[in-house]
């Protein structure tokens, strides 16, 4: 591992109680948290527009870059391939890594992008670079993935959070920032770093409260707006109404951390582990209507002992990520929640002296599944010894923007900030059609 980059773990980029409350007090003048920055629309008329089926996005973010030649696109018999074997999908032609036997058999809910070329191989550089598509200019910073998601897909009166990450490893926190940018706080992450509660100080209930008080209390505040709001009709009024009934949703939202309810054959179809409890977490609280969740799975940054580490990471995803696609499918929301694997970048070719991968950024893959892909697609190829793309390389730009569409987001879409037009991705960015349905 390079000892330049600095792992902080600093709690000072999550997003404060204060900034998630100013957020919300800016709908009260009419406008939706963007610090006055970015124009936006009346609350009645933005409520309609994000209206959008409930689209919902989860990404598996796996930190620290994870092998493409020991997940999807897997390079047997030379000397950079590694020990293990490929075995067919139920895809014809498409082979997978031996070690993700059960994505073998869900290939026909999967596509796969094995063109990447995104020439940062560095941690943060490359992570900034994955969650939001671009680079930032010295006097803008564009948000992430998940706030855009947040944006588009999210409702100003839901009471569930438009976006949540779940980061719980020290081990490269601090190089895959979460941010909302230019579109402010109201579009910020609400992190959980300790893998069950909310990292907004004062959010949580007062034991002293029951919780029969708690819902009286939000009855009696309910008769009071509406007396109040009867023969008004203030927007400020109803804005201010909305932004409490949505902090007294967060503050019911225990219940989503809770996996104790779900039935015993879920929890073991996903396994034991805490990055399996998460993204069952995940699965409850995109079904609960929050747009978009990150968990992070880390430590993928396997410069030694490279095969060790895949060998009992992959499965692990293997089994998490097929649990996932069948629960989803299961409960009718396959086709409405889109499901992404991606880390930074990938691992080199080439085999160091520690028998570790190193970085690599220039010929690696990432994975989408359900939403609006095309099944069993699989776009790009690399070369036979996996050192460089030979067919449909595509950059960070490229990967946003299908990203977008695959959640049913127009990637030409413009924001501004001023009176200057911000796109969803730089000029001349196009996503990738031959995986989108």
């Amino acid at each position: 591992m390079n000892p330049s980059h600095n792992f902080c773990g600093s709690h000072e980029h999550d997003l404060s109680r204060r900034s998630f409350l100013g957020g919300l007090s800016a709908v009260g003048a009419g406008l939706l948290g963007t610090s006055g920055a970015v124009n936006t629309f009346a609350a009645d008329g933005l409520n309609a527009a994000l209206k959008k089926g409930n689209k919902r996005v989860i990404l598996l973010w796996l930190a620290g870059g994870a092998s493409q030649l020991e997940t999807w696109d897997p390079k047997p018999g030379v000397p950079t391939g590694g020990p293990f074997a490929d075995i067919p999908t139920d895809i014809p032609g498409v082979h997978i890594s031996e070690l993700m036997p059960k994505m073998a058999k869900r290939m026909k809910h999967s596509c796969l992008i094995r063109s990447l070329n995104t020439k940062d191989g560095g941690h943060g550089g490359g992570a900034d670079l994955m969650l939001r598509g671009r680079r930032d200019e010295p006097t803008l910073k564009y948000p992430d993935l998940g706030a855009v998601v947040a944006k588009e897909l999210g409702r100003m009166d839901s009471q569930v959070p438009d976006y949540v990450n779940f980061y719980t490893s020290t081990e490269g926190r601090g190089s895959a920032k979460t941010t909302p940018g230019f579109l402010g706080a109201r579009y910020g992450a609400i992190n959980l770093h300790d893998g069950k509660k909310l990292s907004l100080p004062n959010i949580e209930k007062l034991d002293s409260i029951t919780k029969g008080d708690h819902e009286a209390r939000a009855d009696l505040r309910n008769f009071l707006s509406s007396r109040f709001d009867q023969g008004r009709g203030l927007s400020a009024v109803k804005s201010h109404a909305a932004a409490y009934a949505r902090v007294h949703g967060l503050m019911s939202c225990e219940k989503l951390f809770d996996i104790s309810d779900e039935p015993q054959h879920i929890r073991d179809m996903y396994g034991p582990t805490q990055f399996a409890e998460q993204t069952i977490m995940a699965r409850r609280m995109v079904e609960a209507g929050v747009p978009f969740v990150r968990v992070s799975r880390a430590w993928w940054d396997s410069h030694g002992q490279n095969f060790e580490t895949h060998l009992e990471m992959v499965p692990e995803l293997d089994r998490v990520l097929s649990a996932l696609i069948d629960d989803l499918k299961q409960r009718g929301m396959l086709e409405d929640t889109l499901v992404v694997t991606m880390g930074e970048f990938g691992r080199t070719p080439k085999i160091n002296g520690s028998l570790g991968r190193d970085h690599f950024a220039t010929a690696w893959s990432a994975s989408l599944h359900g939403g609006r892909t095309v099944p069993g697609a699989v776009y790009g190829k690399t070369d036979a010894h996996g050192n460089r793309v030979v067919e449909g390389e595509i950059g960070a730009g490229e990967m946003f923007a299908t990203i977008l569409e695959a959640a049913g987001i127009d990637h030409t879409r413009e924001y501004h900030v001023g009176a200057r037009p911000i796109p969803l991705v730089n000029p001349g960015i196009k996503p990738v059609t031959e995986v989108i349905a």
